[in-house]
């Protein structure tokens, strides 16, 4: 089945679109949050989970129903979406956690869809192989290969109106998970999760998660939906949806309450950390820490995970909400300065500019920069590579003040842009906010825009007045533009 997916808008590679899900005759907008559910031991139950967050999807694990003895006769006869008491979409695993955890499961991609099909799921997964990272290569290609070949038995299966996942494997091998991702997006199946990321999730190695959703994005192309299968910490939401995700699981809201773990979209704390909640959600504006503390475990788990709940789902809102503004970049930003890890991702997502770019509008509601990672940006980048492309005046001055009569025309001079054309100054994003005091790296990526002008036209006589710039923008600069400190002579 295809064309269940429409993107609504984009910033960055962040995306706002419709899941169109026919079993379930729903349609979910993404980036959506899916609650996994153990169907044996529910800390909250389904019903809840719908009426009080709203969740239009959830996840359960079709190989624990189909294993268990007292759930899988009720499932078989009621339906899943009754068994739960769920009536939005409910997707289904296959049992590739067990078979990472304990290397073997007795079950086939064949059966297993079969049972998925037969309980009502509204989206089954096969059997893939998660292969660890960091795993050798020839193991990475050798269990990619197999998960391959049952996605495309998957493919050739009459499975209704279930929409079926095409897991992408690969490890940490960028051109494996990229290979992964063509040919998952070649079976025709409707969802792409990217697997076996929650060893890297749990190491806070987020740059490493970068590099292998875009490298699966490449190979995927636009049109699939993935899930980021695992990604579950609200942290992490602002993040995954930059790299192009549209779906993210979450086990922490249970998990994490079990140990007295509290969310956070800056980290999590232990709940005997806190003196105060710092959140504004029902359980915390009526409890305090230490009444939390003082409840049964039982009552406190269920509290907590109330809490870490609606923590995800308002971050998830947050998301959309900066995506349809266009101001992801910053929300982004805001996230990656409470932790470190979060910084290394949002770096590492900024160095793939072209596959940024791609998709990032040219008109956005706002720029504001933040700090020099701002100056990484995709809108700083395709601003130089205009300059790359346009003519200079044959004397030509770019100031950061007034006006000279003496020159042909006079560009605007504006840190982290650079050059600054007339016709140009009232448009996105050349109108962003920045401090009034910029650190280096601003002036350094405008030093950067002087110098793709220059190349661009090597005939015309480039002057630059600027304001006191650091020695490591200057040293950028051409040895052929005219410099000078304003209310000084240049050199």
């Amino acid at each position: 089945m295809t064309g269940v997916f429409e993107v609504r808008e984009y910033d960055g590679m962040g995306r706002r679109g419709e899941l169109t899900v026919p079993r379930a005759d729903t349609t979910v907008e993404t980036p959506a949050l899916m609650p996994v559910v153990n169907p044996h031991v529910q800390t909250l139950d389904p019903a809840t989970i719908e009426s009080r967050f709203g969740a239009e999807m959830l996840i359960t694990n079709s190989y624990i129903i189909q294993g268990s003895e007292d759930l899988r006769e009720p499932a078989l006869e009621q339906g899943v979406h009754d068994m739960l008491e769920f009536s939005g979409v409910i997707a289904t695993d296959s049992g590739s956690f067990q078979l990472a955890e304990y290397g073997d499961i007795d079950v086939s991609t064949r059966e297993i869809l079969a049972f998925q099909q037969a309980i009502g799921s509204d989206i089954g997964t096969p059997v893939d192989v998660p292969t660890p990272p960091d795993v050798a290569r020839e193991r990475a290609a050798e269990e990619r290969a197999t998960t391959q070949r049952r996605l495309d038995l998957a493919a050739g299966l009459d499975t209704g109106e279930m929409l079926l996942n095409a897991p992408v494997q690969g490890s940490t091998h960028l051109d494996l998970r990229e290979q992964a991702g063509r040919e998952a997006g070649e079976t025709g199946l409707d969802i792409a999760p990217v697997g076996a990321v929650v060893p890297l999730l749990t190491e806070y190695r987020f740059a490493d998660v970068v590099d292998v959703v875009l490298a699966t994005k490449r190979g995927l192309g636009a049109e699939m939906p993935v899930h980021l299968f695992g990604a579950g910490h609200p942290m992490m939401f602002a993040l995954g949806a930059a790299t192009g995700c549209d779906l993210f699981d979450s086990a922490a809201y249970a998990l994490y309450a079990r140990d007295d773990r509290y969310l956070t979209v800056r980290g999590t704390e232990q709940l005997t950390d806190l003196s105060y909640l710092p959140c504004e959600c029902p359980i915390c504006t009526d409890h305090t820490a230490a009444e939390l503390r003082g409840t049964d475990a039982e009552h406190r788990e269920h509290l907590l995970a109330r809490h870490n709940l609606a923590v995800s789902f308002g971050e998830l809102r947050r998301v959309r909400q900066a995506i349809r503004r266009g101001n992801l970049f910053e929300l982004l930003e805001s996230r990656a300065r409470g932790h470190p890890a979060v910084l290394d991702g949002y770096r590492a997502l900024l160095r793939h500019d072209d596959q940024l770019a791609a998709t990032d509008p040219v008109s956005k509601d706002s720029f504001l920069y933040l700090s020099g990672d701002s100056a990484d940006r995709p809108e700083v980048s395709r601003h130089h590579d205009r300059l790359a492309r346009l003519d200079a005046p044959a004397d030509l001055l770019v100031t950061a003040g007034s006006a000279a009569d003496r020159f042909d025309a006079c560009w605007r001079l504006r840190p982290p842009f650079g050059p600054v054309p007339p016709a140009l100054v009232d448009a996105y994003p050349l109108t962003g906010e920045t401090p009034d005091r910029l650190d280096s790296r601003a002036y350094e990526r405008a030093a950067d825009g002087v110098s793709r002008l220059a190349a661009a036209n090597p005939d015309s006589d480039i002057t630059l007045f600027h304001e006191g710039w650091p020695d490591t923008a200057l040293d950028i600069v051409p040895d052929g533009v005219t410099v000078s400190v304003l209310g000084e002579r240049s050199r």
